[in-house]
Formats: structure tokens, sequence, C-alpha cells
């Protein structure tokens, strides 16, 4: 019990620490990472109609959970308990026999360039699955060795990590590893929750089956997002100390120290010390099941970085549907880093062993604060990185307005991803999408260092030719345009004959189509993904029942 709690008391330091600039109002903005009042319920939120499902469920379950919780608490509910659970989750997995071996492995895997570069990107969806991971793995051995209520707990860990179509095939891949080749009550258990977690996959599987941009993306998405050097080490030693994301703007100043490589060296050799310390305190195979996952993660994170893995790549995402999940290989490493945080802190055990009391409790007390001294800038919100804002008043008249006459809507100028100045200066993607209450049209072709990635929207391609041969967007179906100024460039003027302006603002004009159809009501075979969100819903509620009538530790 003590070592619980020492370990939540860890959980609560590590979050004030990393998440102290949101003790302050406002919403952080922050690349893929938007909060906004209150999300609306629309069909076009649980999956677009002519785009990939790369939020889904993610968007539906924020839209259903701001019923009842502004959307300001409900960033901060999340991004407290992503490192909470991290930090819980690996010191409980690790089985360590001192307790300070445990916060090693607690604060490590919290603490790491991986945590802080996809909280600067944004992505608080995959870091759910990153905090899940090692509860997921945990109730899998359990599930393998037929412990009561384990299969509940793997439902609720995998539905955590399903809450993005990554987490959720990571959360498949890791059931799968773990638990498949067993005979008998093995095989039953790997069935049920191996059938239990693609489920919980329904709701962007489903999406990906509706939609109709097809499955392919464009292959120069794979230079675009392939894993970054991040100092004379190059991208392999990066990705082996669980950094080297593609976006150089979302990497911690001190990824760029000389001395990193050499940290990331000797990690490796503590994580080779405590491999077999691992093997020998799991049940037997798990380890290596582990092992495996790690590798492949690894693998599958390094492959655009190795001769003849890019153009590999490239084939891929061309030609097979689905395979653009892995063009940002890096994201896939949560198995890798959740393996060397385990095995490196199992390592420091070993060595502390052969030292003299104190000296043992020294060094074991120097590894928990080693992830914090190579990696401070994570401290205070990312170096002061993750601020924040309040959106203009005006936001909420645009809203209010559109609302009044529900319709299409297209967020000129066309870009994806915008600038404010009262978000200083931060790139966010287009904020208009979640905030007003009608479907919002807004540019899909993502700018790379350079490169330009297309998107998958034929509607939004047609816009943008629209535009480009400068016609007036009055003979379209759209009901509202909301022209963003000093965001994103310029507007021709003459895209904007015959609309009538109904809100001129510092910061928006809202234009209001007079010409527009009547506007019907497109589901976007949304019934299909509601059926599926549902049938995920169900399960996770029944395996939470099931804990909690029959509570288990876990």
């Amino acid at each position: 019990m003590r070592g619980r709690l020492r370990l939540h008391v860890a959980a609560a330091v590590t979050a004030l620490l990393v998440l102290a600039p949101l003790a302050r109002p406002g919403y952080v903005l922050r690349y893929d990472m938007v909060f906004v009042p209150r999300q609306p319920l629309r069909w076009d939120l649980f999956a677009s109609g002519d785009a990939l499902p790369r939020a889904v469920p993610q968007d539906a379950v924020v839209s259903l959970l701001n019923l009842a919780v502004p959307g300001w608490l409900l960033q901060r509910i999340a991004l407290v308990a992503i490192i909470w659970f991290a930090v819980v989750g690996a010191g409980r997995l690790v089985p360590a026999r001192r307790e300070l071996t445990r916060l090693v492995a607690a604060i490590g895997y919290a603490w790491t360039p991986f945590m802080a570069e996809r909280l600067l990107l944004g992505q608080w969806g995959l870091l759910l699955a990153y905090a899940a991971m090692p509860w997921l793995v945990r109730a899998a051995i359990g599930l393998r060795e037929g412990r009561r209520g384990a299969l509940p707990r793997v439902i609720v860990a995998a539905a955590a990590a399903a809450i993005t179509p990554t987490g959720g095939l990571l959360a498949l891949t890791t059931v799968s590893v773990l638990l498949l080749g067993r005979g008998g009550p093995g095989r039953r258990a790997f069935g049920a929750a191996f059938g239990a977690v693609a489920a919980l996959n329904l709701p962007w599987l489903v999406a990906a089956a509706v939609t109709t941009a097809g499955g392919r993306s464009d292959p120069e998405g794979v230079a675009a997002f392939a894993a970054r050097g991040e100092n004379w080490g190059g991208p392999l030693v990066a990705l082996a100390g669980t950094g080297g994301i593609w976006n150089s703007l979302t990497a911690p100043a001190s990824r760029d120290a000389p001395l990193v490589p050499a940290v990331t060296v000797g990690l490796l050799i503590l994580a080779t010390l405590g491999y077999p310390v691992l093997r020998d305190r799991w049940p037997a195979g798990a380890a290596a099941r582990l092992g495996v996952l790690a590798v492949g993660s690894f693998a599958v994170a390094s492959l655009a970085a190795l001769p003849g893995g890019a153009a590999a790549l490239r084939w891929l995402v061309a030609e097979v549907p689905g395979a653009g999940l892995l063009r940002d290989g890096q994201k896939l490493l949560v198995p890798y880093d959740l393996c060397l945080v385990l095995c490196a802190a199992l390592g420091g055990e070993r060595m502390a062993v052969r030292l003299k009391h104190p000296g043992d409790r020294l060094a074991l007390v120097g590894l928990v604060l080693l992830p914090v001294a190579v990696l401070p800038d994570l401290a205070y919100g990312v170096a002061g990185r993750l601020q924040p804002v309040r959106y203009p008043q005006e936001w909420g008249v645009v809203a209010r307005a559109v609302a009044q006459e529900p319709g299409p809507t297209l967020s000129l100028p066309m870009s994806m991803y915008r600038s404010y100045r009262w978000n200083h200066g931060t790139v966010v993607i287009d904020p208009l999408a979640r905030y007003l209450p009608v479907e919002v049209i807004t540019d899909d072709t993502l700018i790379v260092g350079g490169r330009s990635v297309a998107g998958e929207s034929g509607r939004v391609a047609q816009i943008r030719g629209t535009l480009a041969e400068g016609r007036s967007l009055a003979g379209s179906d759209l009901r509202w345009v909301v022209v963003q100024h000093r965001s994103g460039g310029t507007v021709p003027p003459q895209v904007l004959e015959g609309l009538q302006v109904v809100h001129n603002g510092p910061e928006l004009t809202l234009y209001r189509n007079p010409t527009a159809p009547p506007t019907e009501t497109e589901r976007h075979g949304g019934w299909p993904l509601i059926l599926g969100l549902c049938f995920a819903l169900a399960l996770l509620l029944l395996a939470i029942l099931s804990l909690l009538r029959r509570p288990t530790a876990w």
C-alpha cells in the first residue's frame, strides 16, 4: 500500500511539473490539440464522408463528454490523466524488488522525449494510448496466467488506447503478440481478448469503410514524416532514445545537446543488463513477447531511415489501403519505449545490488532524476510552450450566427494549420472545424518542410479549383464562408462577390451565400458509425461493471 501511495505522489508531482502553465484559464492550442468551449455533436465529427478517419472516435468522444464537461476542464483532465496513468502504470508493471526501482520506471516512462514531442505536436489521443500501454501489458499477462478479472482489464486499457486508429492498432497488436500461441484455455482467452479489442476498433474501421476518400495516401508524406536526427547521432540513435519526431519545431531544445547520444547508449546498456531480470521475474515467455513488440515497433519506426525503406514505404502508402498509418513511424515506438524503460530500471537495480549501502540507494536515486536532468525542458509545459489562451469574443458571435441558419461552411484562406497572434503565434489545426455548430470545410493539404502532402477530399480539391480560377463562391452549395484575417494568407476578392457580409470583425468576417440551396442533412453513412461507437461503448461499460462487481487489483 505504501508503494502504491509513492507512485501516486510521484504521478502528482510529475503532472504538476509538466502541466504547471495549465493552472491559468484558457485552452492550450497546439498543432493537433484543439479544445473548444462546447464541441458540437455533428455527423462529420463522427467521421468525415470524404476523408480518412484520423480523429475517430476521438472527436466523437470529446463531443459526448462536452455535454457534461466544459472544454477547458476536459483538456486538463485528459492531460493530467495521461501523465498520471503513465507514471503509475509503469511503476506497477515493473517486477522490481526495490521501491526506488519502481520510481525509476515510473518517472522514466512519463519523462521521455516521446512524451515531450507528442505533447508539443498536440497528439493527446496518441498519448492516451502511451499511458494505457503498461496497463494493457499487465492485464494481458494476467490473462495469460488465468487471473480473475483480467479480460475486463484488457478491455478497459484497450478502450483508452483505441481513441485513435493508431492507438487501437497498437492495442490490437499488443494483445495478439502477448496472447497468441497458447492452446486450450489460452486459445479461448486470446480469442475473447482479440475479439473484444477488435470491436473497440469498430468506430474507425467502419468510418474507413464508408468514406469516399479511399484508403491510400500521398507517398510524398513518407519523406515528410520520416524520423529526424536530432544531433550528431542521426535518426536511428534519436529513435533509440525515444525521440526523432519529424517536426523539428516540436522537439525540445535539450535534444540537440551533444551528450544525448551518449546517454542513449548508456540506457541501452542498462536495458541489456535488465532484460534477463525481466525474463526471470515475469511469467514464461512474457518478456520475450514484449521484446518482439519492442523490436518490431522500432523496426517500423526506423524503416524510412534505412536503405530502401523509404521506397518500400512509398509503395505501401500509395498502393495498400490504410498503410498511410506507417508514414509517421515514430509514433509507433510505444512498445519499444515501455520495454526500454522497464529493462533499464531493472538493469539499474541489478547494478545497484553490487554497491554498498548507501551507494546502492544513491545510484537508484540518480536514475530516478536522470530523465529530468537529460530533458529538463519537459518541465513547465515543455519550457513554457503549453500556454493557455482565450478565444476572441467574435468567435462566439460567428458561432451563434451560423447556428441560426445551419449549412456547409468554408474556412478561408485555404490552410489546414493556422497561426494566430492571440495564440502567441503557435501553429494549430483550424479550430473553426470544432468551434462552429455546423460542418466546416477546411483545407486538407499539409505543408511539411516545403513539401506538399495532398489530402484525400474530392470536395476540397473542387473548392481549391474554384479559388484558383477566381470564380465566385456564390454559385456553390456553401451556406457560409468565414474569412480569418491575419492567418493563412489572402483571399482573392472576386471569389467573395455575391456574398453578404453578416459579421465583419478584426479577426473574422462572416459571409452568407444567398443563393445556397436548402440544406439537406448529410449523414455520410452515419448510422453504421453510430452503431459501431455504441457497440464499443457498451463493451467498455460491461467491462467496467464487471470490475466494479468483482473488484480485482490492477
